[in-house]
């Protein structure tokens, strides 16, 4: 599937000052904004393609030399716990002869707003309330798994962090939130998985590639 997009769609991701239980509604202003399948005169193509390992959807963004796919999985937090970690990777391939600028885009499902979760690489060295307080990748089922890479990743204390794609290079990077909604999975004989609507950003210079993914395209890692 290859379609033309429009330059019509702005995530206002509010300040990360919300409790995580008072969330904002997912919000739209018109701006400069890639949106993953829809189709206008904005000569951005969408495409996707299969994941040759889990048989699901990598969604990519194509838009004046630049390519954004990505891809997003889920997992339990823990025996009775609600609220899922929802996980998304994306890699920004730079065929321009610039140098590209890669930011923290955002998060929503069903409109509500999924802030990004504090996260390390490794709680090593860290206090006993510091660890607390993040979330080491290294005990995320998406990330130990291989399913998702853990090199470069968002981060809610390092918010503001900025990326470099050289030209003729590859960047790719991941984002983790929990998903606001209680009681946000539904089960049947195909499996378990997120209802809803996700959606996920990530901002390349000035422009949002914005994906959009029903929750039962995201895929289960484990927990």
């Amino acid at each position: 599937m290859r379609r033309t997009l429009a330059v019509t769609l702005f995530l206002a991701f509010p300040l990360l000052t919300f409790a995580q239980n008072d969330l904002p509604t997912f919000t739209a202003e018109a701006a400069s904004a890639l949106v993953w399948g829809e189709d206008h005169r904005s000569g951005a193509v969408s495409s996707s393609i299969q994941d040759p390992v889990t048989g699901r959807a990598i969604h990519k963004l194509s838009y004046a030399g630049i390519e954004v796919s990505s891809r997003t999985g889920y997992e339990r937090i823990g025996l009775g716990e609600v609220g899922e970690l929802l996980n998304f990777t994306t890699t920004i391939v730079n065929n321009t002869e610039s140098e590209l600028s890669v930011r923290q885009g955002g998060a929503s499902v069903d409109g509500h707003v999924a802030l990004p979760l504090s996260v390390v690489s490794t709680n090593k060295g860290l206090s006993k309330r510091e660890r607390k307080q993040v979330w080491e990748l290294a005990r995320m089922h998406c990330f130990s798994s291989g399913f998702l890479p853990n090199q470069n990743f968002f981060s809610a204390d390092a918010s503001s962090k900025v990326f470099t794609v050289n030209p003729k290079t590859a960047l790719t990077v991941s984002f983790v939130t929990k998903d606001p909604r209680n009681y946000s999975m539904r089960c049947s004989v195909e499996g378990c998985f997120p209802t809803g609507t996700i959606r996920f950003s990530v901002t390349v210079n000035t422009t949002d590639f914005v994906f959009v993914w029903p929750g039962r395209a995201a895929v289960y890692c484990g927990g």
